[in-house]
């Protein structure tokens, strides 16, 4: 955790290497490292930079406002003795600010940040520096014109600057400064936490000693730093803050104007983060620092999938698998999609994406399907926008909108056929009534039968009652207990009686039955029927007047030989309106 070298790994001490700069620029570089010759995706990661280069450091204090005169100790053989020189803002050559941490590093010519001269056991001083984003750091150094500070603690922030963690504390005395033993082991129970040594004391050099902070060396999990969270965690930060907390006095403690902190370099080694799945960060079109996502990744830190590419989790790459985010088979029928969980784990972990408000008329997980009131037109593929055609159910004749996905054959009622349903099928004929738009032809008009026991020389004599011509008027109108407009749908004879299914059109007068439009039964002897009074035939329209009657079952009217069933005409609408508005006035009590 402590080196007093510059470790191996680190850019030197003497150079600041500058963004995105490469010890290998001369060599050609493949056209996206992120991807291998044959375009398959691949971990890619940003070059190793020091992240601080040209960054502001924010000081807590700087020497010069005023002006003011500070010693630094020298030595000479075995003797000692001190240089003064002033520190004064106005003067460009006596001023002392923070960008000299991280301008470009020349140890022949060194530039030192310079605090504000302090008695013993001065206010913490820090150094606060912003990387822009967030890095996975290898490693913090700093570089004294002065000597090494007695304690000081090393922080880190992820969220810019918001909260606080301690990245390593530096004590001779770690117990009584930052209460926390000397040198404690790390085990991967606490390599996530910061801990306290004392070895940068060994030596006090009087200027130009040296701190170096590696945040993974010591670390149990470092040499399989893939397979980490926990460290990918640890080295994570979004900003770096050095606080300096004891100076060291040599044993000079009556000289104040030798007590300050002067640093010439301060360098935090690492790369962009973007978790295996960008090659460089680059500014957006605000100025941040983000990094250039590939494998269909998206965010500062290609920390999430971009959108329609959510058919399995986002994942960090690794180098054995680059864990690109996949898209949603939508069959080019949705822009939107999402992820869900179950169905990835249902999948063998091999699909998990949902589709989200497919077009084109297509339903379904991938819009794979045509939705309801569309059937697949076989002709084309499923992606193609107009792979579904509408089905076109006929409002009447079918007995729903959904058709076979398949053949487009929609339900069609009883009697009705077609692909849509728009025709009555072989045996049958057009009605007028939604319910049953075809009925079934009769195979022999009931009018022509008669029962075993009636003979048609009865007939005239049964029926003289009813003979002579049909008309109606206010009279028959008044002395009828229902008057009605029908419809014969069909007819089924029983034993005794014949039972027609009608439609009943209009109610002109009810009767105590309290008759109503649609569809109800109309019964009529078989005797009535044999001699034709009344004379009835199924697909004709009829006014009928009829009289109260108790029905053999199921309800409905029943007409005899005394009934008036008359062929309709439409002009009889607007002369049965008349007779009705008369009832009301009481005209049928005087007819």
């Amino acid at each position: 955790m402590l080196t007093l070298v510059t470790l191996a790994c680190f850019a030197p001490v003497g150079v600041h290497a500058g963004y995105g700069m490469s010890v290998f620029a001369a060599q050609t570089s493949p056209p996206d490292p992120c991807y291998d010759e044959s375009g398959n995706a691949r971990r890619c990661i940003p070059d190793f930079v020091n992240s601080a280069f040209g960054k502001e450091v924010r000081a807590s204090s700087t020497c010069g406002r005023p002006a003011a005169r500070y010693c630094a100790v020298t030595e000479k053989g075995d003797e000692r003795g001190r240089s003064c020189q002033m520190c004064d803002a106005s003067d460009p050559k006596k001023h002392r600010p923070p960008a000299y941490l991280t301008d470009l590093h020349n140890p022949h010519n060194l530039t030192c940040w310079q605090s504000e001269n302090h008695v013993q056991h001065p206010r913490n001083v820090t150094l606060t520096l912003s990387l822009g984003k967030k890095f996975e750091v290898t490693y913090v150094s700093l570089q004294f014109c002065s000597p090494r500070p007695e304690s000081m603690a090393i922080f880190k922030s992820m969220d810019h600057g918001k909260t606080w963690v301690p990245f390593q504390f530096y004590s001779a005395q770690c117990r009584k400064m930052f209460n926390r033993p000397s040198r404690a082991p790390i085990t991967k129970q606490n390599e996530q936490e910061a801990v306290c040594t004392d070895a940068h004391t060994d030596l006090h050099p009087l200027a130009g000693g040296l701190i170096a902070f590696s945040t993974l060396d010591g670390r149990p999990s470092a040499h399989d730093f893939d397979n980490s969270p926990v460290l990918q965690d640890w080295v994570t930060a979004t900003d770096i803050r050095v606080a300096f907390s004891r100076l060291h006095t040599l044993g000079d403690e009556n000289a104040d104007d030798s007590y300050y902190y002067a640093v010439s370099d301060l360098q935090v080694g690492g790369r962009c983060k973007c978790n295996g799945h960008a090659s460089r960060c680059v500014k957006d079109r605000d100025g941040n620092l983000v990094c250039e996502c590939r494998h269909n990744t998206a965010g500062p830190e290609c920390d999430r999938c971009k959108p329609f590419h959510y058919d399995r989790p986002w994942q960090r790459a690794t180098a054995r698998e680059a864990n690109e985010c996949v898209a949603c088979n939508c069959n080019l029928h949705a822009r939107r999609c999402r992820f869900n969980m179950e169905l990835y784990k249902l999948s063998g972990r091999k699909s998990g994406g949902v589709c989200l408000n497919c077009r084109h008329n297509t339903a379904g997980r991938h819009c794979h399907y045509c939705k309801e009131g569309y059937y697949r037109d076989m002709s084309k593929p499923i992606s193609h926008r107009k792979a579904c055609k509408a089905c076109d159910c006929h409002p009447v004749g079918a007995a729903g909108k959904t058709c076979n996905q398949t053949t487009g054959q929609c339900p069609c009622k009883d009697g009705v056929t077609g692909i849509t349903c728009n025709r009555c099928a072989k045996g049958y004929q057009q009605s007028r009534s939604p319910i049953a738009p075809c009925i079934k032809i009769p195979i022999a008009p009931p009018t022509t039968i008669a029962t075993s026991t009636e003979e048609p020389s009865d007939c005239d004599s049964y029926c003289k009652a009813s003979k002579g011509k049909l008309k109606i008027n206010m009279k028959k109108y008044c002395k009828k207990d229902y008057a009605v407009q029908v419809h014969i749908l069909k007819a089924d004879k029983t034993t005794e009686w014949w039972k027609f299914t009608v439609n009943i059109i209009s109610v002109y007068k009810q009767g105590e039955s309290r008759i109503r439009r649609g569809d109800q039964f109309l019964w009529v002897r078989t005797k009535d029927v044999a001699c034709k009074c009344p004379k009835i035939n199924p697909g004709k329209k009829y006014l009928l007047l009829g009289n109260d009657e108790e029905s053999p079952s199921q309800g409905g009217m029943v007409a005899d030989k005394g009934s008036l069933v008359i062929q309709w005409r439409d002009t009889w609408a607007r002369r049965l309106r008349k007779f009705q508005q008369r009832e009301k006035k009481g005209k049928c009590k005087k007819a």
